[in-house]
């Protein structure tokens, strides 16, 4: 039994505390029943010393700035730490550790936790608490300070808590990741840089290959003598237009006096669209990527029977990959319809014909990848899968269809 599965030998302290007592209570305290190693002796080699090795969710350090003194940012500390004041006076979040302490350097205090979930419990959670014990201290708070690197999943949480609490309307992650280090501080006594202290912009990869491609470049590549990239690339890529041009007439109808009235549905029906945008380009090279895999699959050796077979096996994952690619193309474009049909009913008729390319894009898009799922399915031999999914690319396509009319319609009779 792994000793990570044990609740008591879960968390550091535990282990380190409460078990061992301390490093030098190792020696007499690992032969224990219940806390012998997983792997080796139970025995203190003391030329060795001790290290601990485990695996855990994302630690986010993270120090609140306070106008007091060390002991007022330990007494907040203790009110917001898991440990709080004890076994019978809990804090009041799950999986943050905290204490106070000044820094002269800052000329200021501050309230040090450490957030082991922020899952569980968020940093703004804490940011939040420690504003309103301070509050009732008589204390100000100005800013926090993150130690270290912190993943931009935290800071999305953190910008939709704030984008809720205040009616706020922001889709673009640049602008949520300014609103997060605006609303906490992070520049109070050191500089922020996102692009140095989000690990998924510090550790960035590049784009994919196709979608970094100029036009000029993409147009080209299509028309070059080579099987990929194909209609399934080029159909994703029509339907991110499709969307992208919903999401313009949504936005050269929000903010203008002229149409302040619909703001908070253009609220409403931009945010879809521009979320299909995001997803919708990285499937130009998903397609691609998926006959890739099919290709591969069919220059494995053949010359045994035992070959064939596992040939065989991979080539049909590498077709259901290749059609499961430009279906969900579709699921994700067939999202967009809602909100373009209401657009076409209000949105600033300035942009009606932008609208009515849009929408034929997206039509387009999501028939081309239809094709794409026909064409492979031709080789599938899975008989229940051939029937699902037909019918499902299919019904998409005639609400594609039927919804592209709509729009068109109602853009003519304005």
């Amino acid at each position: 039994w792994p000793s990570g599965e044990k609740d008591y030998r879960k968390k550091l302290p535990d282990i380190r505390q409460k078990a061992m007592g301390e490093y030098e209570g190792i020696k007499d305290n690992i032969g224990k029943e219940g806390w012998a190693p997983d792997f080796g002796p139970a025995e203190f080699v003391s030329s060795w010393g001790a290290t601990a090795v485990g695996a855990r969710k994302f630690l986010i350090a993270y120090n609140i700035n306070l106008l007091g003194t060390k002991e007022q940012a330990n007494r907040i500390a203790f009110n917001v730490r898991e440990k709080g004041r004890g076994p019978d006076k809990p804090g009041r979040f799950k999986n943050v550790a905290g204490i106070g302490w000044y820094v002269d350097e800052y000329n200021l205090a501050q309230i040090s936790v450490n957030c082991t979930d922020f899952n569980v419990t968020n940093i703004h959670t804490v940011y939040e608490s420690c504003k309103d014990d301070a509050r009732d201290m008589n204390l100000a708070v100005v800013g926090s300070e993150l130690v270290g690197l912190v993943p931009l999943e935290c800071f999305i949480d953190i910008a939709e808590f704030y984008i809720k609490k205040e009616n706020l309307f922001i889709v673009d992650e640049r602008q949520k990741v300014a609103l997060v280090v605006e609303r906490l501080g992070l520049n109070s006594v050191n500089r922020f840089d996102p692009n140095e202290r989000i690990i998924d912009y510090k550790c960035k990869l590049e784009d994919p290959p196709l979608m970094s491609m100029t036009v000029k470049g993409f147009v080209e590549i299509l028309g070059a003598r080579t099987s990929a990239p194909g209609g399934g690339s080029a159909s994703a890529l029509v339907a991110a237009m499709g969307s992208g041009l919903g999401a313009m007439m949504g936005w050269m109808t929000y903010g203008s006096v002229k149409f302040a009235a619909l703001d908070t549905q253009m609220r409403a029906l931009i945010k879809p669209l521009h979320e299909a945008t995001q997803e919708l380009v990285y499937r130009i090279d998903a397609d691609t990527d998926a006959f890739t895999d099919y290709m591969t699959a069919m220059r494995m050796a053949k010359d045994t029977d035992e070959e064939k077979a596992l040939r065989e096996e991979a080539m049909q994952k590498g077709l259901q990959s290749a059609i499961d690619v430009p279906l969900n193309t579709m699921k994700i474009a067939d999202l967009c319809w809602d909100a373009m049909v209401e657009l076409a009913k209000v949105g600033n008729v300035n942009s009606k014909s932008d609208l009515q390319v849009g929408a034929r894009c997206l039509e387009l898009g999501i028939w081309g990848c239809w094709k794409n799922v026909e064409i492979n399915m031709k080789d599938i031999t899975d008989q229940g899968y051939i029937e699902r999914v037909s019918a499902e690319a299919k019904e998409l396509w005639e609400k594609a269809d039927k919804k592209c009319k709509e729009v068109l319609e109602l853009l003519e009779a304005r």
